[in-house]
Parts: structure tokens; C-alpha cells; sequence
């Protein structure tokens, strides 16, 4: 593999929805916005000099034929799901490790644990990292024994994907509704959660030997009257929104130099406990007595330009193009020295 820029070539490898997928489905919004990113992946590795090339993955044959052709040197893995199934993230950078082209990001494991938001919280727990307090159900609840609010959720899903205002739950037949509601429209266990009323951080960590914790963001719910203060897919996915545009994140956050270094301590443990690799944001809420509790991991999130991981890298003083340049170095830093 050539080290100068000039010669390297690299796929920007996103998931294309295929023909009319998702066309009426808000749900796939968060899907669709890839190529966004792949945009500004390419452009930013255009300006490093590097000789990139668009991978979209509608039809696996279609990609492996295309990286045939174009045999890269480096995947810049963007996929986050396959035909509108976020479950197969895993499996596209499974690909990428079969085919043994190297890739940025995480390996399928850790996508696979973050996506399992049940086993990773288990794995929190072991560790004795904080996380709101759970019950999953396969099927319409007889009981909880957790206290109100509560908060549900899809058990195996991202992007906040099935969280609305609606998804607060304050009495057993609201439970008994929402967990039946998510049940036929996902197909999969629900999640519910102890609602943690309080502040939300997000937490990017960038790198690998070691880890670089990047300046911590919140989200401003000061706007956000007589609603709940969550990030609903709607304030992080739909820009016309009025939940969208009273959510603004702001880095760095402004909260005492302790709760600081507390939410990066803890990044940092999650990364570690989920194997993260090149980037990944860790989702936090803090209550009333500043107890922080992890919401869950999210391996390769958003790296667009006006995305939270670009926003406190520039906080950070890396611009977007360094940023990008930064996590193909690491790869390839990983590859010269036989690593994963």
C-alpha cells in the first residue's frame, strides 16, 4: 500500500437506498442523509490529494464488482445498514474484513454490541458504568417493576429511530400502549428505560493509541417549552421540525470543569468497554446531582460537516479536513503495525 497521498486510492462506501425504499417513510431519513456525508468525505479527501471514488451499496454484487474495478487501497466505511435494514451495519463491515481491504471505523463487534442496546447496557453494568435502570419486553407488559417516567424505545435500533414526545410513559396502560405500538411497527424487543430528567451530553473520542476525548456537547433544551426534553428523531432528523430547530447542540458545553472531566472519564471508559476504534460518540444524561448515566455508544456516527463530531472536533481546534485526514492516517497507522 502506497503512503503518498496521490497514489492512494479510497472508496467512500455508503448504503444507497434502493428505487423507492423509504420514499414515504420519515424513518428513513436518517438512512438517506449518508450520502450527504459520503459528499463531504469525498470533497474533504479531494482537498488532502488523495484519488477518491464513490462506493454505494444498493446490491452487494454491485459493490464488490465496483471495488473489482477500481481495486482501492482503503475503504472509508460509511454504511450504516443494507436495503434500509439498520441491523446489517455489521455485516457490510464484515465484508470489508473478508475482502481484507482495510476500513475506517469500527470493527463489526463493536457495531454489532452498540446496536444490541440490551447487551451493551449488561456490559455497562458489569463495569459499574452508570445507565438507567431497564425492563425489555417481547411482548404486551403484565408488569414493570420500574418507576415512573419511563422511556421506550426500540431495543436494536440508532439514530434515535422510534423516539418521539410520545415515547415518555407516566402510567402502566401508556406503558402497556407504547411498548404494543413499537412492537408492531419494529419487530424486534422493546427497550424501557428509567426516564433520567435532567441535561443531555454527547461525547466524541477520536483515535486509537491513545484515545483523544474531544471537548464535550450538549443539547439546549431551554427553547423546548412545554415538551419533554429529549432528542426525538424528529429534533435530530427532520431540519423543518420546530423540535429540530429549539434542540440546538452547543460545544463546548458549558458546565463546571469536575462534570467535565466526570462525562470524559466516562467516554472514554465506554469506548474502551466497547472496543471503539478511529471514532465513535458516546450519549449521556446527567441528573439533578450530577450523576451521569450512559445512554448508549454510537460507532462511526455522523461525520458530515455540520454533524456533533465534526462540531467538537472544530472545538477541538481540527478542522473538518484534518479530521477526515486524521482517521485515514490512523487506519493506516493500524495496518502498518498488523492491527484489526
Amino acid at each position: 500500500m502506497s503512503s503518498n497521498n496521490e497514489n492512494l486510492k479510497i472508496a467512500v462506501a455508503y448504503n444507497e437506498l434502493n428505487g423507492t425504499d423509504g420514499e414515504e417513510n420519515i424513518d428513513f431519513i436518517s438512512e438517506a442523509a449518508v450520502k450527504k456525508e459520503a459528499e463531504d468525505v469525498f470533497r474533504a479527501l479531494v482537498e488532502l490529494g488523495y484519488q477518491p471514488v464513490y462506493l454505494p451499496i444498493d446490491e452487494i454484487e454491485n459493490g464488490l464488482n465496483k471495488i473489482r474495478e477500481n481495486q482501492p487501497d482503503l475503504i472509508f466505511n460509511l454504511c450504516e445498514g443494507y436495503k434500509g435494514n439498520a441491523h446489517h451495519e455489521m455485516h457490510i463491515a464484515s465484508m470489508w474484513e473478508l475482502m481484507g481491504i482495510p476500513y475506517t471505523g469500527n470493527t463489526p463487534i463493536s457495531l454489532g454490541l452498540a446496536q444490541n442496546k440490551v447487551l451493551a447496557k449488561k456490559l455497562f453494568e458489569s463495569k459499574k458504568i452508570k445507565t438507567p435502570m431497564y425492563q425489555v419486553y417481547r411482548e404486551t407488559p403484565v408488569q414493570t417493576y420500574l418507576t415512573y417516567p419511563l422511556i421506550a424505545k426500540p431495543a436494536s435500533e440508532d439514530a434515535s429511530l422510534g423516539i418521539t414526545q410520545d415515547s415518555i410513559i407516566y402510567s402502566f396502560d401508556d406503558l402497556k400502549r407504547k411498548v404494543c405500538e413499537l412492537l408492531e411497527k419494529y419487530h424486534q424487543p422493546v427497550l424501557v428505560e428509567k426516564f433520567i430528567e435532567g441535561r443531555e451530553f454527547n461525547v466524541s473520542v477520536l483515535g486509537n493509541h491513545p484515545p483523544q476525548v474531544l471537548p464535550v456537547s450538549e443539547i439546549n433544551f431551554s427553547e423546548l417549552e412545554e415538551c419533554y426534553h429529549i432528542t426525538s428523531y424528529e429534533a435530530k432528523w427532520l431540519p423543518e421540525h420546530p423540535h429540530y430547530k429549539k434542540t440546538p447542540p452547543v460545544c463546548p458545553a458549558e458546565v463546571s470543569k469536575e462534570l467535565r472531566y466526570k462525562l470524559m472519564d466516562v467516554a472514554l471508559q465506554v469506548y474502551h468497554q466497547l472496543m471503539g476504534r478511529d471514532y465513535g460518540r458516546v450519549d449521556m444524561r446527567v441528573d439533578g446531582h450530577d450523576q451521569i448515566y450512559v445512554l448508549e455508544y454510537n460507532p462511526n456516527p455522523d461525520i458530515s460537516t455540520d454533524a456533533g463530531l465534526a462540531r467538537s472536533a472544530l472545538a477541538a481546534g481540527l478542522k473538518y479536513r484534518d479530521l477526515i485526514g486524521k482517521i485515514v492516517k490512523d487506519t493506516l497507522k493500524r495496518v502498518n503495525y498488523g492491527e484489526n
